[in-house]
């Protein structure tokens, strides 16, 4: 399994499905089926009370995860979030301190399985099954996310289905006389236990971890995250109010297995069964999900060198093979030398600590102004949202006790230990938090921006981002004499400022000083000078070729000076509005990504026209362009309406271009020669096209 090892991204196989499993099923497990019974010796009935009011503490933790996720989805969730945000040294800490929570509570899950495997079997050893199973869901994971993720979704719903099975059949059970003196308890000792059952709804952010093998992260995180709190949400909110109109209080109380109890008042026999079946289902599947995303922790600590570069490598699974190990050690370890049961709990402290970091985070990334910091999703109401998030989990922490703090302490110590004795000469990076400071006067660090634009470039466009569109209109110059860099710029400028209300000098000034200062990248044979201002509202573009190529000076980026002459055959230059930075950034991101294509200098170099020169820049398997011409395959096309051009189903005429003019058609539109017709679609529809109208050219 070991062998082959490599370094390499992690692939992304999860899809929203997979989110959302693995996100309700590290939330739905000791805590529905376990701590009721606890809670009701605090707080009686209101414990269906106090399980809502638990929840509102991590919504502001959930939406600034959720932020930071889709802005940087990378392995490491909380660990990646610090690091960055605020530097390695707290990196260190709530990568190697999240890491073992987490460890914990998966240990937590499997030996919480005792309690309901002893209604059955009461003389069997719980921790043989609980090291045996934590094996298995090791090798799963060692053979990727998808199929871990598979496992998730297979333990998630056939969890909620028992669920709904159990709530819809306690209703003719239920008694209302169970919530007699509902606040009985009294207001502190409802809060008290808020802050005991928090814990059974952290588990829904860490996904996150997760977050660079999921795919479109800025759709399918927000959406995975948020279905998943307010699953668990009802499923808590429903479930106990069944558990207390089922079962008396003085039954209830210091109950280790209270949903098995109340199954037997609504199903008899057969629901204590069922639920216990429920309850082993939840329980593997927060290992599972535990395990997956603490796997993560060391695999992305090891790519900052916070921990050695073996966690690093992946198999020829592409799964953190040395992580995932190390993880299954720690989980042994403390199955066989401790109790989990009593352990698990003080890291719950640690875990409110992180949440509270985590908002500073969202903070810190937002007032740095860094232009690459491009979330998919921002949170609400900021920064009223982050300062909640950031004062809620102190009062909490204080809630739980001395135990709980200390253990936390104990934990920032050795992580402080271990950054400063192995890990503080690996490192030579800081966090976004000197972005604020370099506002204030200070230094920044700008690998962090290169690296966030790295991220810019993996996530590629938006659907609203207006590429296609930008493309079909730019100017287009295609050069065949021998010309110099700023004559080429002086041309673009002259012909730009019929499209800008910009002077020639002004644009030729912007792109000389950006390109003098190193802001105007080089790669493969193409410049893409660029700059914004505040003087246009939209985006644009001009293309040029040139044939017998262009030499262009180049300058270093931190000393300014003059870096070596290279020969250019393309150059593109993008213009946008100043208040859309990000956006510019993911256009230029886009136009890289498709220039390092193996396709494009052959595209770019065999094309016969302005058209086909736009068209190379545009070229994806997703879409064909065809161009109605009498002597080719699409003459039949010549004529008729659009509805009638048998256009395959599952494909779209996104646009048309007549006579220099781009629009929208509809079905009615006469397609005429010389029209150009831009189609997306579906793989199957697209190479129906190209064999139908482009196998001959």
């Amino acid at each position: 399994m070991a062998a082959n090892i490599k370094q390499k991204r992690l692939k992304k196989e999860l899809g929203l499905r997979d989110v959302y499993a693995i996100a309700t099923g590290a939330t739905l497990s000791a805590g529905f089926f376990l701590l009721p019974g606890i809670a009701a010796i605090q707080a009686g009935p209101a414990l269906v009370l106090a399980y809502l009011l638990a929840a509102l503490p991590l919504i502001p933790a959930m939406f600034s995860v959720i932020e930071l996720a889709t802005a940087m989805p990378r392995a490491g969730g909380v660990y990646y979030f610090l690091d960055r945000s605020l530097g390695p040294f707290l990196g260190c800490i709530g990568g190697i301190g999240t890491w073992l929570a987490l460890i914990l509570k998966v240990t937590f899950a499997l030996v919480g399985m005792g309690a309901y495997i002893s209604l059955f079997l009461p003389n069997l050893s719980i921790t043989p099954i609980a090291v045996t199973i934590a094996f298995v869901l090791a090798t799963i994971n060692l053979v990727g996310a998808k199929k871990s993720g598979g496992l998730q979704v297979f333990l998630v719903f056939g969890l909620l289905a028992i669920l709904t099975i159990f709530l819809t059949s306690g209703v003719s059970s239920f008694q209302l006389v169970h919530f007699e003196n509902f606040f009985a308890a009294g207001f502190d000792s409802i809060i008290a236990t808020s802050g005991m059952v928090y814990i059974s709804y952290v588990g829904v952010t860490k996904v996150a971890s997760l977050s660079e093998e999921v795919k479109d992260p800025e759709k399918n995180l927000p959406r995975g995250v948020i279905l998943a709190l307010l699953t668990a949400i009802l499923i808590y909110f429903l479930g106990t109010l069944m558990i207390v109109g089922l079962v008396p209080q003085g039954e209830l109380r210091g109950n280790l297995t209270p949903v098995a109890s109340a199954a037997e008042y609504a199903l008899g026999r057969p629901g204590v069964i069922l639920l216990s079946l429920a309850a082993m289902l939840a329980f593997i599947s927060v290992a599972n999900a535990g395990m997956m995303s603490a796997s993560r922790y060391p695999l992305a600590m090891s790519r900052d060198h916070l921990l050695p570069r073996r966690f690093r490598e992946l198999s020829n699974f592409g799964t953190p093979f040395y992580s995932i190990v190390l993880t299954l050690c720690a989980m042994v370890l403390i199955l066989v030398l401790f109790d989990p049961m009593k352990i698990a709990k003080l890291a719950s402290a640690f875990q409110l600590l992180m949440f509270a970091l985590v908002c500073l985070a969202v903070i810190v990334m937002r007032e740095s102004k860094i232009p690459s910091y491009d979330p998919g999703y921002k949170s609400p109401l900021y920064p009223w949202m982050q300062i909640a998030g950031i004062i809620a989990p102190f009062y909490l922490i204080f809630e739980m006790g001395p135990l709980s703090i200390g253990f936390s302490i104990g934990l920032v110590v050795v992580s402080s230990l271990w950054y400063n004795f192995y890990a503080r000469d690996r490192v030579a990076r800081t966090g976004a938090i000197y972005h604020v400071f370099e506002r204030l006067g200070q230094h920044r660090h700008l690998d962090l921006d290169t690296e966030l634009r790295g991220i810019l470039r993996e996530k590629g466009l938006r659907e609203e981002d207006p590429f296609d569109e930008i493309v079909k209109r730019c100017l287009v110059f295609d050069l065949t004499e021998e010309v110099s860099f700023e004559e080429v710029v002086h041309r673009v400028s002259d012909e730009m400022s019929l499209r800008v209300q910009l002077a020639p000098r002004d644009i030729m000034g912007q792109i000389m000083e950006g390109t003098r200062i190193g802001a105007t990248p080089v790669t493969r044979g193409v410049a893409l000078p660029h700059f914004r201002t505040d003087r246009i509202d939209q985006t644009e573009m001009a293309l040029v070729r040139c044939r017998k190529g262009v030499q262009m000076l180049t300058y270093d980026p931190l000393t300014h000076e003059e870096a070596e002459e290279v020969l250019i055959h393309a150059i593109f230059f993008l213009i946008s509005p100043e208040d859309n930075p990000t956006q510019h950034l993911r256009i230029l991101a886009r136009i890289a990504e498709r220039v390092d294509e193996v396709s494009f200098p052959v595209e770019w170099d065999q094309a016969k026209n302005e058209g086909e020169l736009r068209d190379s820049l545009l070229h994806d398997d997703r879409f064909v362009v065809l161009q109605i011409k009498a002597s080719e395959a699409t003459r039949v096309l010549k004529g008729k309406m659009l509805r009638q051009a048998g256009i395959p189903r599952g494909c779209l005429v996104a646009m048309m271009t007549r006579n220099g003019e781009s629009f929208v058609p509809n079905g009615r539109t006469i397609l005429q020669d010389g029209d150009e017709l831009t189609i997306i679609g579906e793989d199957e529809g697209m190479d129906l096209l190209r064999d139908t109208y482009l196998s001959n050219e």
